[in-house]
């Protein structure tokens, strides 16, 4: 077998996806999606290869860092910036309790704002995991049923975001 590259994407059969971030005289080492940097024998060959790079010796660590962040891409673990709408900018979201003798408690909308982004990314993440699963179509089509339903839940926060490709989308009715 070949000596793979930097950026190679590997299928192993226990951890799944991932990408080759660095190699060495008899391993490489791999980044798998779920668990994490994981050390492989370099004739290793039981995995199949999904998308080989060259080898290249003198391979940079920039180059290697493109080759991460681009299959984490791929895989949704990063996520494009999303920006929070103009109008909200600096502003602070008031939670106040009917009982008068209670504080009122403020967060920066730009924390709340950061917090369901955190919220909605995982989401996709899950969704990308049982999609990937080796659970049957049926159990895949009931689980997607109910994130579909927590977008939809989620719909109310739309007003936040300053771009509607951001926004939550549930079910359209």
């Amino acid at each position: 077998m070949d000596t793979l590259g930097i950026g190679s994407r590997v299928k192993h059969s226990s951890y799944g996806d991932g990408v080759i971030i660095k190699i060495h005289k008899a391993a490489y080492e791999v980044c798998y999606t779920k668990f994490g940097i994981k050390t492989v024998a370099r004739d290793y060959d039981n995995w199949e290869v999904v998308d080989e790079q060259p080898y290249d010796e003198v391979a940079s660590f920039t180059e290697a860092e493109k080759a991460l962040v681009k299959i984490l891409k791929t895989y949704n673990s990063i996520d494009t910036t999303v920006e929070l709408g103009d109008k909200w900018e600096g502003g602070t979201m008031i939670l106040q309790p009917e009982d008068d003798s209670l504080k009122n408690k403020e967060i920066p909308i730009t924390t709340f704002f950061h917090k369901i982004v955190m919220v909605r990314d995982r989401i996709r993440v899950m969704e990308q995991r049982i999609n990937s699963s080796k659970l049957t179509d049926e159990e895949k089509v009931n689980l997607q049923q109910y994130i579909t339903r927590i977008y939809g839940s989620l719909t109310t926060f739309n007003v936040l975001f300053k771009y509607k490709d951001d926004y939550f989308k549930g079910e359209k009715k």
